[in-house]
C-alpha cells in the first residue's frame, strides 16, 4: 500500500465532501432566508429551524475546510524506526482476534474512510485514544487502549 496514494485519496475525498457541504449550506441558507419562510405567528418555526440548519451546515463547511488545509500541509515523511509512528504514517494493525485493519494517522479528518484496491483505510488523529497510544510506537509493538470499559489490544504489523 502506498502512503502517498492514500494521502491523495484522502485529499480528494475531503474536497468532494467540502463541495457537498457547501452546496448543502447554500441550500439551507436559501431556505432560511426565503420570503415564504417568514414567521406568520409565534408557532411558525420553519424559518427558525432552517436558520439553525444553515448555521450547522456552515460550521460543517468550516470543519471540512480546516481538515483539508491541515491534511494538505501535512509532512509525509518516510517511516523512521528512530522516531516511530508519527502524524502522516500509514499503518497496519492486527487485533487480538487476528483481524487486520489499515489506519492513516492525520492531523484532522478523523473517521474518514477511503478504499485502496478494495482495502478500507480509516483516518485517525492523535486526539483519539488509539492515535495517542500509537505515537512513537514501532513495527511489532503492541498497544492497549480502554474503550467503554473494555481493554482492546493491537499489534502494529506494518508502518509506512
Amino acid at each position: 500500500m502506498n502512503k502517498h496514494a492514500v494521502h491523495q485519496l484522502i485529499l480528494e475525498k475531503l474536497a468532494v465532501d467540502l463541495d457537498i457541504a457547501q452546496r448543502a449550506a447554500q441550500t439551507a441558507y436559501e431556505t432560511a432566508t426565503h420570503e415564504e419562510n417568514i414567521a406568520e405567528n409565534k408557532y411558525d418555526t420553519l424559518g427558525l429551524e432552517a436558520s439553525y440548519l444553515a448555521a450547522g451546515q456552515a460550521r460543517r463547511v468550516e470543519e471540512i475546510k480546516q481538515a483539508l488545509i491541515l491534511c494538505q500541509n501535512m509532512n509525509l515523511r518516510a517511516y523512521d524506526g528512530q522516531r516511530g509512528i508519527e502524524v502522516g504514517a500509514l499503518l497496519g494493525l492486527e487485533d487480538e482476534n487476528g483481524r487486520q485493519q489499515w489506519l492513516f494517522l492525520a492531523p484532522d479528518a478523523a473517521g474518514l474512510k477511503v478504499n485502496v484496491v478494495g482495502q478500507p483505510v480509516t483516518v485517525i488523529t492523535p486526539r483519539s485514544p488509539l492515535g495517542k497510544s500509537l505515537l512513537g510506537k514501532l513495527e511489532g509493538d503492541e498497544v492497549e487502549i480502554l474503550v467503554a470499559g473494555a481493554r482492546q489490544q493491537f499489534a502494529v504489523t506494518e508502518v509506512k
